[in-house]
């Protein structure tokens, strides 16, 4: 199952989050963006238990976010190869 979330963090705190989530398991993609939110990640977890478990004990317990918002993936469609 994957999914995208959506990171808000405290300002100035973005690239050090961004490298410390991007060593979590459950994190395949982890970007820094510009606009509403600061970093957009994709996860891949077994089910909705896990990912439950890893947005409440692994990422909303840091200290620097402030807001996260999750979008679960129903389908997906590979890109072609160029």
């Amino acid at each position: 199952m994957f999914a995208y979330v959506l990171i808000t963090v405290q300002s100035g705190s973005e690239r050090e989050f961004l490298k410390q989530i991007s060593e979590f398991d459950e994190v395949i993609e982890a970007n820094l963006v510009i606009g509403e939110n600061d970093i957009v990640i994709k996860i891949n977890v077994n089910d909705i238990v896990q990912m439950d478990k890893f947005l409440t004990d692994k990422l909303r317990v840091l200290p620097d976010v402030f807001l996260t918002t999750t979008m679960i993936i129903t389908e997906q469609v590979k890109p072609k190869k160029a």
